[in-house]
This record gives structure tokens, C-alpha cells and sequence, in this order.
């Protein structure tokens, strides 16, 4: 009974990841209770996943990862890699894809491409090369130096946790580098060879949607005398409750008002520069009430004037992996009173959004439009709610937490590749240390991990633990056995490998492996043949995705800011993903025989 509980629960989850209704975090959340809540697991069992090795060792990773990047160390390289990829296109491709598949290996493939799209932003803006011709290589270059060692994507310490758990040996730091490697150079062959032919020549989504499209609906208005609107806060203003406006500035006599929210008092005279609908725009030019000033301005023409540092400018933005806006309406944040920034425009996908943006759920790898000062835009920065665009700013190298950090870093990777511990262990003490030595406080070690990934790592963990105890993936390998048995193991591990490739576009890659590692172990104990090369071909295959923007979170962040169609990845990462899946059943069992 309780097999066909798990069955059915498992089935729930899948449609539920394919279907979106809810975040993957609180999916694999649900998954878990509803198998503590119908007793297939056992409290104590299906929260174990947060104490899982596997769920440990990468919230360590994650700070040290943002140890890395606050100490500035890519920052001190990044002007060296922008001045030699601004020299042609070719060069462009090859620095900017190579400095992203170094880094993936060793930090976070997510933080990575976070900062990658700014730098690549700033070649493209200096050259004139297209971003749909940079940053969908850099996606994928960047998950192609994940699959090299064991701390480059999560989804690698899923596995071994997974491994280990079931009584075999955990990977060993570069125990996989070998075949990994093999696939990065054929894949970076074909982003070299293929991307100049295949990817388009496409305007970036600055010049293509957002602020053509919010230049569109800017207008200027003066409150006139006898206005119902004058000594009354914005928020319950005719002109915000009947006519959908957004304002943005107001100039009142000398001087400008910047700091705007809900409660901010309106005026007589008051000259404001605002946001609307062409049919409110319309409306307000026949009130009596409000003196049009001007419609359709350029949305330049709202830069600062150098009167005050706190002034207001433009600033393109996306939502990165992680961040906690995902999910939820600038209305349900209260956006614009708690960080005194206006959304003037959001591209989701290929849809550019301008009108009742307050009401749009946002989306990971969205880029929005804000009006917001310096200080506010580092607020939302430094929280991880946003990755500025518009504009990369080098910053200098802090030595005094950089040599740290760097030697931090060293000893982690050091300590796992010579055995001398665990990656948990190492992991752990690295991050111990960088609280301990001042390169991170505390406060930014804990906002350094990504909650949502580790909720969503404990709660896939608990599937395969249900799969395992119920029985579940001793009768899916009998069954793969007793239908593939008789095949040649390398034409096992080819089709185990299609068929995890494939459900990563439909699973998250961390479900994906939860359910596959066990599975594959039983079958391997079955076929009497070593575990290692089926597991690594599944760690290879949920990493190795490349068919739609949403079937790994990088290829989603780039998504927006390259203005891509979904038809793209389908033409450009279709053809790699079958190149790597035949490359991957010839390799893998060269460096790890049956």
C-alpha cells in the first residue's frame, strides 16, 4: 500500500513542477509533507533531508561562494576580461565563455552568471555585438564548468550525498573531472563554431521593450487650483485610485521631491512626471483639474541634475535565482514604500509589461525598469533581490578579505581532493573561518544561502528515501533489468542518460536527480556492474541541459536581458544536448568501466 501511496505522491509532484502552480521550493515542501502526513516516512525521515550531508555542504558552499565575490576577487580580473573581449566578437565569445566555465567550477554556476550578464552587458553596449549572440553561451558554458569537480553545481552533491547514503563511496573532489572536461572542450567547440551561425543578431531588450515602451505612457501634469488631489497622499489621489498613475517626480516650486511613496502630500502646483495608460492620459487631458504639460517625454530626461546625491535615475534590472521577490506581486511587497523605487516596466520572457505592473507576479530572470536612487538600488542589491544591467561598476580588491577568502577557498578544495576529509567537513570549517576572520559577518553569511535551494534540496530528498524504503526503485530496476538486461551496460547508461536529460525539462535538476540516483543504484546491484559510471551520467545529464529557458535557472537569467524567443534555445541547445548525450555514453565508461 504504501508503494502505491509513494507512487501516487511522486505523480502529484511531477505534475506540480511541470505545471508551476507553485514555486519548485514549496513543491518539494509539500512532497515531503505529504509523505510524513501518510506515514510513508516517519517525521525523523522526512526531515533528515535538512540535515542531509548533501543540504549541509552546499549551504556552506553558498558562503563561500559570496565570500568570493564580496572580497572582490572577480572584480580585479573583470576589467581585464572586459578589455579583451571588447576587442571582436570571436574574443568576446571565448573570454567571456571560458572566465564562466572556470568560475562555475568552483562557485555557485547561478552567483557566476549573475555577474557574467553585466560584464557581457557592457562589451555588448561598447561594441555593438548583439547580447543574443553572448549570453546563451555563457549559460552554458557556465553549466559545462559545473560538472567539473564535485562543488560546481549543487546537483553534483546531491548525488554523492545520495551515494553515500546508500553505502558507497562518496566522489572524491576531481574524481569526474577527467570525462567532464571532455564534454566542456566538445561543448565549447560547438558554442565557437555554432553561435556565430545560429544565434540571432537581435537588439537587446533595452532598445527593443522597456524603455521604448515606457516612454510611451510618460506624461507631465500640474495639479491646478481647486484640484481634489491637493493636500491628499498619493496613495489615495484621484490620480493614482481613478487613473492608474505612477508617479515618479514632483517639482514643487524650487526644488524636487525624490523620496515618493504612498504617503507622500500632494501639492497645489505641484509639477509631476508620471507614468499612465494612454486611455487614462486621455481622460486627464479633459479633467479640468490637471494641466497636461506633455506626453510620450524621453524617459532620459528624468536623469539627476547633480542637485543631490539621493536624486533618481534609471536602472535596468533582472531578479536573479533566489531572490525573494520571485513569486509574489510588487503589491504584495509593498514595493514601491519599502524601497522608494517605481517599476516603470517588466519583460517577462518576450512580453514587455507597462501597465499594472503592481499587479504582475514576478518571475526569476524577469528584468524590470526602476527609478530608484544609488542608495536604494544598492538596498536591493546587497539583499540579492536584484543584479543591476544597466550599468557594471568595477570595484576594487579588499586584499585584507580577499587573501583570506582565496587561501579559505584553496584549503576547502585542497583538503577534499587529497582525501584528507570529507567536502562537508572542509566546507564547513571554510566557512567557520571566513565568519571568524572577518570576511563575512554573521548577518551576511546566513543572507549568502540561498533558503530556497536548500528547502527545495530537502524536500526533493525525501522522494528517493520514500522510492528506497517502500521498495520502490528495487522494482523499477528489476523491471529496466528485466526489459534491458541483456543490453550492453553502455547502451543502459546511453538511454539512462536520454531519459534524465529529458525529464530535466520538465523537473527541476535536483528532482530529477532525487529520483534517479536511487534507481540507478539498485540497477547497477542488479546488472552486477559498478554504480559509478550510472551515477555520474545522471549528475552529467541533469547539469547538461540545454533545450528550453527553463530547464536550468541560468538558462532562465538569460533569458530577458539576451531578448530571446524559446524557439532559440530549441535551435541552438537542441542539437548540443544530443551532441553531449552520445559524447557522454562513449566517455563516461572510458574513465569508469562497467
Amino acid at each position: 500500500m504504501e508503494l502505491y501511496i509513494t507512487v501516487a505522491i511522486i505523480f502529484i509532484g511531477i505534475i506540480l513542477f511541470v505545471k508551476d502552480y507553485f514555486t519548485i521550493d514549496t513543491t518539494s515542501i509539500l512532497i515531503m509533507a505529504l509523505f510524513i502526513v501518510s506515514g510513508v516516512l516517519s517525521p525523523e525521515e522526512g526531515f533528515s533531508g535538512f540535515n542531509h550531508p548533501a543540504t549541509i555542504t552546499l549551504a556552506c558552499m553558498f558562503v563561500i561562494s559570496a565570500a568570493v565575490f564580496k572580497s572582490g576577487i572577480i572584480d580585479g580580473l573583470s576589467s581585464k576580461i572586459i578589455r579583451i573581449a571588447k576587442i571582436n566578437y570571436l574574443l568576446a565569445l571565448v573570454t567571456l565563455c571560458t572566465t564562466a566555465a572556470v568560475f562555475s567550477a568552483f562557485i555557485n554556476d547561478s552567483a557566476v552568471v549573475a555577474i557574467m550578464i553585466p560584464m557581457a552587458l557592457l562589451v555588448c553596449r561598447e561594441t555593438g555585438i548583439s547580447p543574443s549572440r553572448l549570453l546563451i553561451p555563457i549559460s552554458f558554458s557556465a553549466l559545462f564548468g559545473g560538472t567539473c569537480t564535485l562543488i560546481g553545481t549543487s546537483t553534483n552533491i546531491l548525488v554523492s550525498g545520495i551515494s553515500q547514503e546508500s553505502g558507497l563511496e562518496p566522489f572524491n573532489m576531481f574524481e569526474f573531472s577527467l570525462p567532464a572536461l571532455c564534454l566542456l572542450a566538445i561543448g565549447l567547440t560547438y558554442v565557437f563554431i555554432v553561435a556565430p551561425i545560429l544565434l540571432p543578431q537581435r537588439e537587446n531588450a533595452e532598445e527593443s521593450g522597456l524603455k521604448r515602451q515606457a516612454e510611451k505612457y510618460m506624461s507631465e501634469v500640474e495639479l491646478a487650483e481647486g484640484n481634489p488631489d491637493v493636500d491628499h497622499p498619493i496613495g489615495k489621489s484621484a490620480l493614482v485610485r481613478d487613473h492608474k498613475a505612477q508617479v515618479l517626480t514632483i517639482k514643487r516650486k524650487h526644488h524636487h521631491v525624490y523620496e515618493i511613496n504612498a504617503d507622500t502630500m500632494l501639492r497645489q502646483g505641484d509639477l509631476i512626471k508620471l507614468l499612465t495608460d494612454p486611455e487614462s492620459l486621455a481622460k486627464l487631458k479633459t479633467n479640468r483639474h490637471y494641466a497636461v504639460i506633455g506626453d510620450k517625454k524621453d524617459i532620459s530626461e528624468i536623469k539627476p541634475t547633480e542637485e543631490t546625491k539621493e536624486e533618481k535615475k534609471i536602472y535596468e534590472v533582472m531578479i536573479p535565482y533566489g531572490s525573494g521577490l520571485a513569486g509574489k506581486s510588487l503589491r504584495q511587497i509593498n514595493f514601491r514604500n519599502t524601497y522608494y523605487a517605481s517599476v516603470l516596466a517588466i519583460r517577462h520572457r518576450k512580453e514587455t509589461i507597462t501597465q499594472d505592473v503592481a499587479h504582475v507576479e514576478l518571475k526569476e530572470g524577469d528584468m524590470m525598469l526602476l527609478f530608484a536612487s544609488e542608495k536604494n538600488i544598492n538596498t536591493l542589491t546587497a539583499r540579492k533581490l536584484v543584479v543591476t544591467l544597466s550599468e557594471y561598476q568595477n570595484r576594487n580588491i579588499d586584499y585584507r578579505k580577499a587573501i583570506p577568502a582565496l587561501l579559505i577557498i584553496t584549503g576547502v578544495v585542497a583538503a577534499a581532493a587529497f582525501n584528507l576529509t570529507s567536502i562537508l567537513i572542509s566546507a564547513m570549517v571554510g566557512s567557520l573561518l571566513l565568519v571568524i576572520l572577518a570576511v563575512l559577518k554573521p548577518s551576511e553569511a546566513y543572507a549568502a544561502i540561498e533558503w530556497k535551494v536548500i528547502f527545495m534540496m530537502a524536500g526533493v530528498l525525501s522522494m528517493g528515501s520514500a522510492l528506497e524504503k517502500t521498495g520502490g526503485s528495487a522494482i523499477i530496476s528489476d523491471f529496466v533489468f528485466e526489459n534491458m538486461g541483456d543490453l550492453d551496460p553502455r547502451i543502459t547508461l546511453s538511454l539512462i542518460f536520454l531519459v534524465t536529460f529529458l525529464s530535466t525539462n520538465v523537473l527541476s535538476s535536483k528532482a530529477a536527480a532525487a529520483l534517479m540516483s536511487p534507481i540507478v543504484i539498485s540497477l547497477a546491484s542488479a546488472m552486477a556492474v559498478s554504480e559509478k559510471p550510472f551515477l555520474i551520467g545522471v549528475m552529467f545529464a541533469c547539469s547538461l541541459t540545454f533545450m528550453t529557458p527553463v530547464s536550468y535557472p541560468v538558462n532562465t537569467m538569460v533569458y530577458a536581458p539576451g531578448n530571446y524567443k524559446f524557439n532559440d534555445f530549441l535551435k541552438f541547445g537542441t542539437p548540443l544536448n544530443f551532441i553531449i548525450w552520445i559524447a557522454a555514453s562513449f566517455i563516461i565508461p572510458i574513465f569508469f568501466p562497467f
